[in-house]
């Protein structure tokens, strides 16, 4: 069977453009959102959106708002071509990769740290200008206030809101009716699922399953920065976690109890912990006993990798 090769837009208004002649064709449209470097995890999310919209449009774009100064934005893996040929594989490929050079300007922010307009700041050129010649910048962002609050929002002040805006410029320029997000950035899911509600977007945002190699660590395009020993270390994260789980079935259900055993034992692997939550699937808070649903939530750092990691815990 031939592979279909995916068309690149890298407009926006060619990518609404071509949403809008897709739907006036009574097509639906499901989108996938990626920043690259793509592995089976992402490849999973595109059968499950497969599964609920004609078309397919995965979008492939470093978000530069959700890292702050001292993170990992200029050391992020990439490889758009590789990315290509692993989409082409996927049975009934994918109809658009919609790989923008920018959505977000920080004009503001480059003028407030000294940057002059044209240079690159992590891998950010301005692009807009008023009558004058002036950067003007965006200055606009999309806050969920309390889900953005705990877990990974403590230790990353300005994940979220970059991840809000610049999920919703896409919804905006694409006009999905479908958007399908990994569930293994849990935290970040359920903030899109919010934002779509509070601000009544016309997509359903679905959560695909956690995706994980087959020695059980949960699949990221960070993996690749860990050295052989810094991989065997991490597996410590998920044995926590299924540890975790099963001591739940048993009726261990004290959740402090459960958090003190999996920081024990992800640190005793050498792991230096950011976060270990248990909290409610919905809302984020942090319960005191596995009574209802809860998501076991992780972050922890294995040499200058960070990792996060999860499991969904019912009390049945």
């Amino acid at each position: 069977m031939a592979l279909k090769e995916p068309k690149i837009i890298r407009n926006k208004e060619e990518m609404r453009n071509w949403s809008r002649t897709m739907r006036a064709q009574g097509k639906t449209i499901g989108l996938v959102p990626t920043m690259g470097f793509l592995h089976q995890g992402h490849l999973s999310l595109i059968t499950e959106a497969q599964k609920h919209t004609h078309l397919i449009v995965v979008s492939i774009y470093v978000n530069p708002g959700q890292f702050a100064v001292n993170e990992d934005l200029s050391t992020y893996p990439s490889d758009f071509a590789g990315d290509i040929e692993k989409l082409k594989s996927i049975p009934n490929g994918v109809d658009v990769v919609f790989n923008p050079q920018n959505l977000y300007d920080y004009g503001f922010e480059r003028e407030q740290s000294g940057v002059k307009k044209g240079e690159k700041e992590g891998g950010i050129v301005s692009c807009l200008e008023d009558e004058k010649g002036r950067g003007i910048g965006h200055e606009t962002w999309i806050r969920v206030s309390e889900l953005e609050k705990g877990m990974c929002g403590r230790s990353r002040p300005v994940f979220f809101r970059g991840v809000a805006t610049v999920v919703a410029k896409l919804f905006n320029v694409i006009e999905p009716d479908v958007a399908v997000f990994g569930k293994k950035d849990y935290q970040q899911w359920r903030i899109i699922q919010r934002m779509v509600r509070d601000l009544d977007f016309a997509v359903k945002v679905i959560g695909s399953e956690l995706m994980r190699d087959e020695d059980g660590l949960a699949m990221s395009s960070r993996n690749v920065h860990l050295s052989p020993q810094e991989r065997e270390q991490a597996l410590s994260i998920s044995r926590a976690l299924f540890e975790a789980r099963s001591a739940a079935k048993k009726g261990k259900n004290i959740c402090s109890e459960l958090r003190r055993s999996m920081i024990e034992s992800i640190e005793a692997a050498g792991g230096k912990i950011d976060y270990v939550e248990i909290v409610d699937q919905e809302s984020l808070e942090t319960v005191e006993d596995i009574k209802n649903g809860v998501v076991v939530c992780v972050a922890a750092w294995f040499g200058k990798v960070r990792l996060i990691d999860n499991m969904e815990i019912d009390a049945s």
